[in-house]
């Protein structure tokens, strides 16, 4: 099948920037980006680039480029869906908060109502793409649903999982270490998988395009972020043991990084890993395990998650015994809430954790991202339901520059490894700040010698 309309629904962190590279890279392609939040087509749409629902850079020069050319962004998912050959599902699969797999399966209600939209729309054949990060044989589900519309409309099933990293998300997209995509092993199957191999290849080498079952595709996403997760949790786990020996953390990363079995990605000790992505997809991988009975397995990748929540309690309660065993009516200013630097994603940020558990023991936390706003913030608190909004808002304070952030604080929190921190008047920070003055660098990111000779009491990460 040629492809010449592309709809995508979900104009979030992944279908937003992956749809616009696509659009750029394929300008013969019309490619419609369709969502039900209103505000959030609106703000694709704004004349002010910087007013982008997703913070990605060099994500504005993509969107401006394409955008009224052949990329669309739109609240009428019929008419996309009606006009597409090619449909990507990339809406939310959060965790279940409810029912059976409360905590650790995903939430496919989202997955399903695409599923019966589509159904419910479609005139001709289609070919139907999940985008979202999915529970293994969820693609036999959505099939079940698309084949029972009576209508004779038929549907192919492509897995096709990102593998973006926040941060980095356009140059991923631009050169992707691969592309992954999975289908039905019949001709016609085969035939679909080739339609979407030909749109990735007018701009990625078609050796970089690896074509696998619909399940392994499925598997491998969850399999990808797990390993790399459990990375991030084994150098956490160590950084402990550091700071116990008198071991350096980064000496101990560097050195064993520089061994080609194992490399030296994800070997950075930090107050744990956050995101949209490691958490739910290893509870998802622990709830798959179960569900067949693999209870070994199933505790194995557990501990993951369990060792990242340790790293984020460990940090919280180090602020607390280091300020003399009490932060009541003390200000702790955060510096970062964004999960990771270069983006303003803060779903599962350390930050919302730590500061959590400080507001527990009535501390006041003044906070400043760059690019996350007080709203965010605020929900973000509130989702975790450990007190009422008012309650969190009498303890948090979200400042529109780092200086006022730290003004008369007892101590800073690195949460996020934003580059700019680096630069800042760090001479002019101390001295507006209480006596002795703290920094816990959640993120290893500042210079130990420089605040110490400034006269900063400097902790960090596994050292």
């Amino acid at each position: 099948m040629m492809i010449k309309n592309i709809c995508c629904i979900g104009a979030g962190y992944v279908g937003g920037p992956t749809m616009a590279v696509i659009a750029q890279k394929c300008p013969h392609i019309k490619v419609t980006v369709v969502d039900l939040n209103q505000d959030r087509i609106n703000a694709w749409n704004d004349s002010d680039l910087s007013k982008l629902p997703v913070y990605e850079p060099g994500l504005d020069k993509v969107v401006e480029e394409a955008r009224g050319r052949n990329l669309f962004f739109s609240t009428d998912v019929d008419q996309a869906i009606d006009e597409a050959e090619m449909i990507f599902i990339s809406v939310n699969t959060p965790t279940k908060t409810y029912g059976v797999g409360k905590g650790m399966a995903a939430d496919l209600k989202y997955i399903e109502l695409c599923a019966r939209q589509i159904a419910r729309v479609a005139k001709n054949d289609k070919i139907v793409v999940e985008k979202s990060t999915l529970p293994v044989r969820t693609a036999q589900a959505i099939k079940d649903i698309l084949d029972h519309t009576g209508n004779s409309v038929n549907f192919q099933i492509l897995s096709n999982p990102e593998f973006l990293a926040e941060g980095t998300a356009i140059e991923d997209l631009f050169s992707p270490d691969r592309v992954l995509i999975g289908g039905d092993t019949s001709s016609e199957g085969q035939k679909a998988i080739e339609s979407l191999v030909a749109v990735y290849a007018n701009w990625v080498s078609r050796d970089k395009i690896l074509t696998t079952n619909v399940w392994s595709s499925e598997l491998s996403k969850l399999t990808a972020n797990a390993f790399l997760a459990q990375r991030v949790s084994s150098i956490n786990a160590m950084s402990e043991l550091c700071e116990k020996t008198g071991a350096d953390v980064s000496e101990v990363a560097k050195a064993i990084g520089m061994d080609s079995r194992i490399g030296s990605k994800f070997l950075k000790a930090s107050v744990g890993f956050g995101g949209s992505c490691f958490q739910k997809d290893i509870l998802n991988l622990v709830y798959i395990a179960k569900s067949y009975g693999l209870n070994e397995v199933a505790d194995y990748w557990e501990q993951v998650i369990i060792m990242n929540d340790h790293q984020k309690r460990r940090f919280s309660k180090n602020i607390i015994s280091t300020l003399y065993n009490t932060v009541s009516g003390k200000k702790i200013a955060f510096l970062g809430w964004a999960f990771k630097k270069d983006t303003n994603d803060t779903r599962e940020s350390a930050a919302i954790y730590v500061a959590d558990d400080l507001i527990s023991e009535q501390a006041l936390v003044a906070v400043y991202d760059p690019q996350v706003q007080e709203t965010q913030i605020l929900s973000d608190l509130n989702y975790l339901e450990s007190r009422t909004e008012m309650e969190n808002k009498k303890y948090i304070h979200v400042a529109s520059n780092p200086y006022v952030a730290v003004e008369n604080s007892h101590a800073i929190a690195i949460l996020t490894e934003w580059d700019e921190f680096k630069d800042y008047d760090w001479q002019k920070i101390y001295d507006s700040m209480l006596k002795p003055a703290f920094i816990f660098d959640g993120r290893n990111l500042l210079n130990k010698e420089q605040l110490e000779n400034i006269g900063f009491v400097y902790q960090s990460i596994g050292s």
